[in-house]
């Protein structure tokens, strides 16, 4: 196996598009054509996790947290991130991270940590806009089937819990081929008339060159006539936080201790128990708040987050619990996240998580 075959079913899942732009994930050390005997899996990359590669003969490292996240203009060794660059380039250990895109997706971060939760019905609590493209072309009506399919087997189509989606509609194309020209349909030199299906299709952006692709190949026109449109509507399946809900309501002092149970938290940092039970939980692993008030427009009941400094705790404003349980701990399943997508794949995939504690934060 290659580095890229890793990067290829990760990035299948969680394309780099999805990240945000102060973000630096992707392959930060390392060539996509290395051969890979064993990958290691972490949440941080540290001086103790470099050597916990070495010594299990790992070539890569797949994290979630990027190692290199701001400009280095040195790498002398000064500090742990220029450490483990050293250590990484010595041993030709590839390093790649998987950040914020995968805390996008539908079935990233947040939604294992729903999964942990037990949640039912969950969905991202602000999906993301932008991300979405329509393509419309024009096909001869004995071909529109054909065309058709190719864009739905490239991933066009899908929208929500459909696939196939599409709209057309007959009508009429004109055209004259010059001398040059090798028309399908129609003379040289003649004003053509042809009765055409117009189709239109929506996918993510990130398959534009793939459906765009299908069309060409599958069109019989020797000029294929298309047009390629931003959506500005939000696209479900990407997206900031997740909300779902219990499968049945629990006490609220007997959710959090078995939250924190289930998380190995030191301590939750909450604020005060506003109602016997909940049901509706919303959650947002790492630095989540930015969406406390997306939580609470939402109408669930508690935002387990991280990250959540003094003052923002105020905004909780006596409508829903915020529950901060530890960066760390609100992330910690997303090595076995990683492990799962690979794994599921079927490929020859020689993979071990790490077993190094990267959090920083300890408790007394």
């Amino acid at each position: 196996m290659i580095v890229q075959d890793y990067i290829s079913v990760l990035e299948s899942v969680a394309p780099l598009s999805y990240q945000e732009d102060y973000d630096n994930a992707g392959l930060i050390v390392g060539s996509r054509d290395d051969e890979v005997t064993k990958a290691l899996i972490c949440l941080d990359v540290t001086s103790e996790v470099i050597h916990e590669a070495i010594d299990c003969g790992a070539d890569l490292i797949i994290t979630h947290h990027p190692l290199v996240f701001r400009s280095l203009k040195k790498i002398n060794g000064k500090n742990d991130v220029e450490i483990c660059l050293k250590l990484a380039l010595k041993h030709d250990i590839a390093i790649y991270a998987c950040h914020t895109n995968m805390d996008s997706v539908s079935v990233g971060v947040n939604s294992m940590i729903c999964d942990k939760i037990g949640l039912q019905n969950k969905h991202i609590l602000v999906p993301k806009s932008n991300c979405l493209t329509k393509l419309v072309t024009f096909v001869p009506k004995d071909h529109f089937e054909i065309v058709q399919n190719a864009l739905f087997e490239a991933g066009a189509g899908c929208i929500g819990n459909y696939d196939k989606c599409s709209f057309y509609t007959d009508g009429t194309g004109t055209y004259r081929a010059n001398e040059n020209a090798n028309p399908f349909v129609g003379e040289k030199g003649e004003f053509h008339h042809e009765n055409e299906t117009r189709i239109e299709v929506v996918f993510p952006n990130e398959i534009t060159s793939k459906v765009v692709a299908n069309l060409l190949k599958n069109h019989p026109y020797e000029e294929v006539a298309y047009d390629l449109f931003p959506i500005k509507n939000s696209f479900s399946k990407v997206g900031d936080g997740m909300i779902g809900e219990l499968p049945s309501p629990e006490k609220t002092e007997d959710f959090l201790i078995r939250i924190k149970k289930t998380f190995h938290c030191g301590t939750i940092r909450h604020t005060k128990i506003l109602k016997d039970t909940v049901s509706k939980i919303a959650v947002c692993g790492g630095s989540g708040s930015f969406l406390i008030q997306d939580a609470i427009h939402s109408g669930a009941d508690v935002f387990i987050t991280a990250d959540v400094k003094y003052h923002e705790f105020f905004s909780a404003e006596n409508k829903i619990v915020l529950a901060d349980i530890g960066h760390y701990e609100s992330e910690q399943f997303t090595k076995e996240l990683f492990y799962d997508l690979l794994i599921k794949k079927n490929y020859n995939f020689a993979i071990q998580i790490s077993k190094v504690n990267t959090n920083p934060i300890n408790y007394i």
